[in-house]
């Protein structure tokens, strides 16, 4: 009864506060104050005893993983209170700070973006967040391994249902060949699109390009990230491991929107973010979320032309 009254108080807050929030969009900014108002109740553990309590479980879906869970997880370990975490398939060497972590969600649910123990879930108005510490992927993953005689390009894309409909943010093959052919002299590019059975998969399904073998035939010069893989010269526990062993040896990124930008954004450096829809849009979080993840220039591009403007600029 307590917690409908308050979620009635804070969302006609809500309105009173943001009359003008698109329809869709006012939930989150109530769920904004959920997050901060669940952190009360831990005010003593987390700043006067200050011992290891903290069991940080996630099972939503990559990006607010990384935006979220992930250096929430950090702080608690900074701060000296974190205990033990949780998460998907594949997280291990994500959470590799952490004292004792359990893999223990063999999919992402869009249930599990839903957690309010998390600094935020999603969206939010104000990304000012307490209780979140940037997590040192790069200087953690660098390595001597994936290096090569130019600097590398990562090209990351995905070919995903996205909304219940067909993709929308994606590096077509037009856009890959204009990429490849442009920059392939400077750049070492290293093209990475893991398939459905290297990742833990959520509530998208994922669809084929069929752009592989095209890359072998008309770009040999472009790296695959799968064959990467399956030479294994870093010794990768999983795909998700050499996805940062390879993205900590990188500084230029082109990537695409969720989690795929996401990831992206945690490695320094400069990262092209081709997202045509979204809650991202609205909530700036490409300028205000995006970079906090490592220091990045994030630029977010809605089209395929700003894609190349941006590459003509900055790459």
């Amino acid at each position: 009864m307590l917690k409908k009254i308050l979620l009635k108080i804070l969302s006609l807050y809500v309105i009173i506060r943001y009359p003008n929030v698109p329809k869709g969009y006012s939930y989150f900014y109530r769920d904004t104050y959920i997050c901060q108002l669940t952190q009360w109740k831990y005010l003593i553990k987390d700043y006067i005893i200050k011992k290891p309590y903290k069991k940080i479980s996630f099972s939503g879906e990559f990006t607010p993983d990384l935006a979220f869970a992930l250096p929430f997880a950090y702080w608690h370990l900074k701060n000296g209170t974190l205990l033990a975490t949780e998460g998907a398939k594949y997280t291990n060497e994500i959470y590799f700070f952490s004292p004792a972590h359990q893999e223990i969600y063999e999919t992402r649910t869009t249930e599990g973006n839903y957690n309010f123990e998390t600094p935020r879930i999603l969206y939010s108005q104000d990304y000012n967040m307490s209780k979140w510490l940037e997590v040192p992927l790069k200087a953690t993953y660098a390595n001597d391994i994936y290096l090569y005689e130019k600097p590398i390009l990562i090209v990351a894309n995905r070919y995903n249902m996205e909304w219940d409909g067909p993709p929308i943010s994606f590096l077509s093959i037009q856009q890959l060949e204009k990429i490849f052919n442009t920059y392939k002299d400077k750049y070492q590019i290293i093209y990475n699109r893991p398939r459905p059975e290297n990742i833990t998969n959520d509530n998208s399904d994922i669809y084929d390009l069929d752009e592989y073998d095209w890359i072998e035939q008309n770009f040999p010069q472009v790296i695959l990230m799968e064959n990467l893989y399956r030479e294994n010269k870093g010794k990768a526990n999983n795909f998700n491991h050499l996805q940062m062993m390879v993205y900590a040896n990188s500084n230029h990124f082109v990537s695409t929107h969720g989690g795929t930008g996401a990831l992206a954004s945690y490695f320094g450096g400069l990262n092209i973010i081709l997202s045509k829809k979204g809650g991202e849009h609205h909530f700036h979080c490409f300028d205000k979320l995006y970079p906090k993840l490592s220091g990045a220039t994030i630029f977010h591009a809605k089209t395929d032309d700003e894609v190349t403007q941006f590459l003509e600029q900055h790459y």
